[in-house]
């Protein structure tokens, strides 16, 4: 009974709007350390589907006009860095004598959206549930890493919060660590970092599609359908502002409902979760999170890329 009250004493203080996503995160990974999890299946569906109710949400807080001059701006560093987030992560999986599932899986992860890519793709693959499992925790844990991390790092050096937004939506893996990242640093932040980063999980269908492709897989493709929804409640707010009262309800209950999402995903993450996951897909994932990180800083530092 004691694990089940504290993680819902913890959920209700995520949901409350009192405490900011790192926060939310934070008192997740304390419970998923100190207690067995005992709604943990539950926890990890109904944080996916909120997590997708709320980026729908966060729509009707984004103007249209923005997501597309975000997706086009960014078009060709997009292409130029996934491909070098794949082509480099197929090759350090080899030297450290992977599987190539789980080091493809975790490449495509880190090059587009972390666990939504990832769980498209997955199934197309062929990948089991163990190597599922590994490449999510993997993810999850250098998600909570960049969360906790990337708001003192970006004030540490100077970034202005447009800066700050666009190197959370290229460094951080998942759309909810990125925008409890950008949130945490400022509200332009929070409108650059959200439009980059769904712009830039659009390439989830085309690298689902390749893949099928390359498997020849019969997998019914996992199409990220909230990030059309996204778009329809952002040409809403854009182009129906009649409703503007109600639009900025839907938004704030996003971003209450992401910083439970984020409580939920620290929950999960467990001393059993780091022990599963190995310390050779961790080494992956963090070497090549941190030369995309690391990478992406100096050009957006030096002017290259600019939102």
């Amino acid at each position: 009974m004691i694990p089940k009250a504290v993680f819902l004493i913890g959920l209700a203080i995520a949901a409350s709007g009192l405490v900011s996503p790192p926060v939310a995160l934070a008192l997740g990974l304390v419970f998923g350390f100190t207690f067995s999890h005992p709604f943990d299946q539950s926890a990890k569906k109904l944080s996916r589907y909120l997590l997708q109710a709320s980026v729908v949400g966060l729509g009707f807080g984004m103007n249209l006009h923005d997501v597309i001059r975000a997706g086009r701006s960014g078009f060709v560093y997009t292409v130029v860095s996934i491909s070098f987030t794949m082509v480099v992560g197929m090759a350090l999986g080899a030297m450290l004598q992977m599987q190539r599932t789980p080091a493809f899986l975790i490449s495509t992860g880190t090059a587009i959206c972390g666990g939504s890519a990832i769980a498209a793709v997955g199934p197309i693959t062929g990948a089991s549930d163990e190597q599922m499992a590994v490449s999510l925790g993997t993810v999850f844990v250098l998600n909570s890493v960049a969360l906790l991390t990337f708001p003192a790092l970006g004030a540490a050096l100077h970034l202005s919060q447009t800066q700050f937004g666009l190197w959370a939506a290229l460094a951080i893996h998942d759309t909810s660590s990125v925008v409890g990242a950008a949130a945490k640093y400022g509200a332009v932040a929070l409108a650059v970092g959200t439009t980059v980063k769904l712009a830039r999980a659009l390439w989830i269908v085309p690298m689902s599609v390749a893949a099928a492709l390359v498997k020849h897989a019969r997998a019914k493709i996992q199409w990220p359908w909230f990030i059309a929804l996204f778009c329809l409640a952002a040409v809403c707010n854009t182009y129906l502002p009649a409703s503007a009262a109600t639009y900025n309800i839907l938004s704030k209950a996003a971003r209450i409902g992401l910083t439970a999402t984020l409580y939920m995903i620290g929950s999960g993450i467990s001393v059993a979760t780091l022990k599963k996951v190995g310390h050779r897909p961790l080494l992956l994932g963090a070497i090549l999170w941190l030369l995309i990180s690391s990478g992406s800083l100096w050009l957006i530092k030096a002017g290259w890329i600019a939102s």
